[in-house]
């Protein structure tokens, strides 16, 4: 009878632990899933010049990734790329709290890949070469995807209240 009695008050005896690197996996495919599609519907509708596939352009042909299957290549190179992105957050930035250590990193990876590695890889064509709406497009898809991995990863790791079991009185 007690043991039914601690079940309904909300009370277990296991407790839940979040494996520390499935967990980032999980946020990295959910991320690039939801903002890669996001980033595809900002090309369809022009407000950004990047190929959704841009993730994939050294390892296929422009004139590919411009199709519909093209298209779906290049948003699983994003899925990819944001899983890469939640683990290297988890190990480095894991510890931190509240959404502004991930507003910042989405900031960093758009800097890498419109200002500095981008178009030296020829990823991107640079800030001087794309025009406004794709920079300041792109810009705010890689904040929000940033807050997304990085709040998430932060609200399932440093809180800890929410794992305490409601103790009977």
């Amino acid at each position: 009878m007690m043991a039914g009695n601690n079940q309904r008050n909300g009370y277990n005896k296991r407790q839940h632990h979040t494996n520390p690197w499935l967990y980032p996996i999980q946020i990295g495919f959910f991320a690039g899933l939801i903002w890669g599609i996001i980033r595809w519907m900002f090309y369809e509708m022009k407000f950004t010049q990047v190929l959704p596939g841009f993730a994939a352009d050294p390892f296929f042909k422009e004139s590919f990734l411009k199709t519909a299957w093209g298209e779906v290549v290049g948003i699983a190179f994003f899925v990819l790329f944001s899983i890469a992105a939640a683990l290297l957050y988890k190990v480095a930035l894991g510890k931190l709290r509240g959404p502004w250590p991930g507003v910042v990193y989405g900031a960093i990876w758009w800097a890498i890949l419109f200002v500095a590695v981008g178009p030296l890889l020829q990823f991107t064509d640079g800030i001087r070469k794309e025009g406004w709406n794709t920079l300041y497009t792109e810009l705010c898809v890689f904040l929000l995807w940033g807050l997304f991995i990085g709040y998430s990863i932060a609200f399932e790791f440093t809180d800890e209240a929410s794992r305490e079991p409601i103790k009977a009185q």
